[in-house]
Parts: structure tokens; sequence; C-alpha cells
């Protein structure tokens, strides 16, 4: 299947997708993943497979490139993220919304035989159960990106029922790497703390110390990613989106964990705008659904998340000077 398989990702250059493009390029090969987005790649990585500057709100550009490779999977992951469509609601939406039916489309006239579109906790609301969220439940989103990506998992089911389109889709928690730096999320104070640590042994966070949610290492959120996609169709019995779960903590547990491990790391809290949002989501996740259908597992824990990241930051050289 490696040999055969054209993949096309919207949004390359972010958090998930700078990861999601190494792995893809490692098992599919450099010239068969597509990578994209809306502006030019890091100088650095323009050797590494073929890349297209591309607005997903520009219907001839996306027919452009859909023609050019033929790509027969499809991975949206292009958005505007909690926190920055809070300040540009109709900008956030329109990106969200009209960039996926453009893709979508596009998806359908040129017969990609599998796509995969994120949804987010940010999908649930101040009525949702915040334990254990059940897969199906009240969902009362009151941000613009949650309201977007409930709005989404609707038309995704739409799409699969209405057209036929094998869309599949995972309700990412907050997500933790080091290859890309925070992107606008509520949730990315727990990437930020990390190069934080290393550059002055010290962090302020926006959220309060007992804001516990759902967060998963981002090697197991591409490790989902590319599961639920590459599975066979009977598997994804849910055409909306799958819960999705990895661990659960509060900024003041991951920084205890952080100064178990780097002796004299310590934290204060400067509380803003994303403590509401992050308090209007779940604090765990019940994910049961994912791993009976398509065998879903985590790998990481946080001790073991933890560590990886303060290493693999500081190979990079984080905090070397």
């Amino acid at each position: 299947m490696a040999e055969t398989e054209t993949i096309l990702i919207l949004g390359s250059e972010g958090q998930v997708g700078t990861d999601l493009a190494a792995r893809l390029r490692s098992v599919y090969g450099k010239n068969n993943v597509v990578c994209s987005d809306i502006k030019p790649s890091d100088e650095a990585k323009q050797d590494l497979g073929p890349y297209e500057v591309l607005n997903v709100l520009d219907k001839e550009s996306i027919k452009a490139v859909f023609s050019k490779y033929k790509p027969t999977m499809v991975y949206h992951l292009a958005a505007m993220l909690s926190a920055t469509a809070e300040k540009y609601p109709r900008k956030g939406w329109d990106l969200n919304m009209e960039g996926m039916f453009a893709i979508f489309d596009a998806c359908l006239e040129h017969k990609v035989k599998r796509t995969f579109w994120p949804s987010s906790i940010a999908v649930f609301g101040p009525s949702t159960p915040r334990i254990h969220t059940p897969q199906h439940c009240v969902m009362d989103p009151n941000t613009i990106y949650g309201i977007s990506k409930l709005a989404g998992e609707r038309f995704c089911e739409y799409y699969h029922e209405k057209y036929g389109l094998d869309v599949r889709s995972i309700r990412y928690p907050g997500l933790i790497g080091w290859k890309a730096l925070p992107g606008g999320g509520t949730t990315d104070y727990a990437v930020d703390i990390f190069h934080q640590a290393l550059i002055s042994n010290r962090y302020t966070c926006f959220l309060k110390e007992d804001t516990a949610l759902p967060m998963m290492y981002m090697d197991d959120a591409i490790k989902a990613t590319i599961d639920i996609t590459e599975a066979a169709p009977e598997l994804v019995k849910i055409r909306s989106s799958y819960n999705l779960s990895g661990m659960s903590f509060d900024p003041k547990g991951l920084a205890t964990e952080i100064a178990r491990q780097q002796s004299g790391f310590t934290i204060d809290y400067d509380i803003d705008a994303r403590q509401k949002i992050a308090e209007s989501w779940p604090q765990s996740i019940d994910d049961s659904a994912a791993r009976e259908d398509w065998g879903w597992k985590p790998d990481f824990n946080m001790e073991a998340m933890v560590r990886e990241m303060l290493t693999q930051l500081r190979n990079m050289g984080v905090g070397a000077n």
C-alpha cells in the first residue's frame, strides 16, 4: 500500500501537520506525501518532499493541487484554533467551515479514497459531563472553534451518508509535541511550559493550577490519526468523530512532574480569558468506542511524556544559550 498511495496534507505547517508529515513520509516515501499550507514552508524543509502554498478557501487553487497530484488520501488539518478564533470569530468560522466544504467537495470530485478531518474536545460545553465524558452526550460548545467543530462533525456524517465520502475523525484532546511551537490553543500551555522550563526554569501559566484537561503526547495523536485513516472501513463505525484520550492533568501536576525531572523548576499563574474556555471543556474522556472499534491504545503517560519532551527540546538546543 505504501507504494501506491499519494497523500495530501492541508495545514502541514501546524502542530499536528508537522509531525504527521514526517511520520507519513517515513512510511510512504517523501515524494508520495504532498504538504501544503497558506504560507511558504520553512527553508530547512524544502528538500523533504513536495510542498504547495495553498489557501483552503481558494477553490481554484485547490482544484489545481488536486488535479496535479491526484491524492488518494487527504488529511485536512487547516483550521483556526480556539483562542485565536475567539479574537476573530467570523474569520474562524469561515476558515473552519468553508475550508472544510471546499476540501470535502474536492475529495468527492477527485474520488479520494479516504479523508481525515480532526475534531476536538472543544465540541463539548458547560452542560457536558466533565468526568469520563462519554462518546454520545450533550454537546453545547460556547466558543467559535467548538461550534465549528461540532458543525463539522455533523457534516462529516452527512457527507458520508449522503455522498459516500469515506471521512474519518477523532476528537483531539490537548496535544503536546516538540517539533512545532504553540499555535493559539487553550491547551498550548502544556507545550510552552517545556520551552520556558529550559530557557528560564520557570513558567507563568494562563490557567488556574487545578484546571484539569485531557491531554495527549503528539506521538500518540499521530498514531491514532494514521490508524483510523488506514483502518478497514467496516471498523470505523462512528462517522461523526471518535472520543480520544491519553492522559489528564492540571498545570500544577504537570509542573510537579517537570520539577521532579528538572531541579529548580517553578511555576506561577496569571489567569487570562483562556481559563473560561478551559472550564467549559471535559476533565477526562471515555474513549472506549475507539478502543473497541479500531484498537486505539495510547503509549505515553505523563512521566514518559515529560521525559521525552525535555530530552527532545534539549537536543534541539532550546535553552542552550
